[in-house]
């Protein structure tokens, strides 16, 4: 009897782990928002269940960046802009875009009217805040081409060093100011301003737009056939997120805020949030477009004297996975 119970025992614990569903971590960039919805909806939805897997999301902060825990093993895949990939590939770190979800890019630059600025030549002379960490290049790549120069001066724009807030637009400390149509547009709008005291530049409509919010993970993960098969499914399960938030915009952006755990989100911004983050991703089903990422990197190169990278990339995406996720 005892012999029995024991062989039943491990029969029991061999179906089991047998039956157990692969993990997967997914480091995200900033922290729980709509954003990330697609993610969030395919966790919540089950789609990541469907395909055998129990993924983990890892909200991302200020203090978090997505390729430095890629590179430690604590992510099996990251969110990145192609700027901050490219720029961490070039430095050494094997990172290799596997699907992109967001088709467009949502930066864009908010300025107050009343400083006469209609067009980029009106930047001559005014000071306007950036982000840095790699995601000024789109800019001053934007400047070479407008042949205005960085170095501040009436013939110059002097540039701020921008952090995650608005305030110095709000505060006058800058003429424009780096912002998302998703996010922190908004921020201003809600601080009490008017739309009609505001002009934005879009990066999209000016040319200079990188990829934004891929799906990146380590080389040498691609060469590993049981990561790829988990990739695969990952790539397919999160693809299928996506269109359901699109599709389902107010129910996407409630789940974002069910698995917000800071309890910082509210419902307003994130509906608002979700339902402009829909139109970066409306026309991609994952794949990255070649010419999307041609204009990137070409972007990139012509950043100014001190481009993010300084020679045409190699490896530094596949279509691999989302050509077996997709067909």
């Amino acid at each position: 009897m005892k012999k029995t119970l024991i062989t039943t025992l491990a029969a029991f614990a061999l179906g089991s782990a047998a039956q157990a569903a692969d993990e997967m971590k997914l480091q995200l960039q900033w922290v729980t928002q709509a954003q990330f919805a697609g993610y969030y909806v395919a966790l919540d939805k089950g789609f990541y269940e469907e395909e055998d897997l129990d993924v983990t999301i890892l909200p991302g902060g200020p203090d978090i960046a997505p390729p430095q825990v890629l590179a430690g093993g604590g992510a099996d895949v990251m969110l990145n802009w192609m700027p901050s990939a490219l720029a961490a590939r070039e430095k050494g770190l094997p990172v290799v875009n596997i699907a992109q979800p967001f088709k467009s890019s949502g930066l864009m630059l908010t300025c107050w009217k009343d400083t006469g600025i209609t067009s980029p030549a009106d930047f001559k002379g005014k000071t306007i805040g950036v982000w840095f960490f790699g995601n000024e290049y789109p800019f001053l790549s934007w400047m070479s081409q407008e042949g205005i120069s960085t170095g501040g001066g009436d013939d110059g724009v002097t540039i701020l060093k921008q952090g995650f807030n608005v305030d110095p637009l709000l505060q006058r400390q800058a003429d424009c100011i780096s912002t998302m149509t998703y996010n922190e547009y908004w921020q201003v709008i809600d601080a009490g301003v008017s739309p009609d005291e505001l002009v934005t530049f879009k990066y999209e409509e000016q040319g200079v737009a990188t990829l934004e919010d891929g799906i990146y993970t380590l080389e040498e993960n691609l060469s590993k056939p049981d990561m790829v098969d988990k990739l695969t499914r990952f790539v397919r399960a999160s693809m299928k997120g996506w269109k359901y938030a699109e599709a389902n915009p107010d129910e996407a952006a409630e789940i974002v805020l069910e698995n917000d755990e800071s309890g910082a989100q509210t419902e307003k911004h994130q509906k608002r949030m979700m339902g402009e983050i829909a139109k970066l991703t409306a026309g991609s089903n994952g794949a990255l477009d070649v010419a999307d990422y041609e204009r990137t990197v070409a972007t990139l190169l012509g950043g100014g004297s001190d481009p993010v990278i300084t020679a045409e990339p190699e490896g530094a995406w596949t279509s691999v996975i989302t050509d077996a996720a997709l067909n």
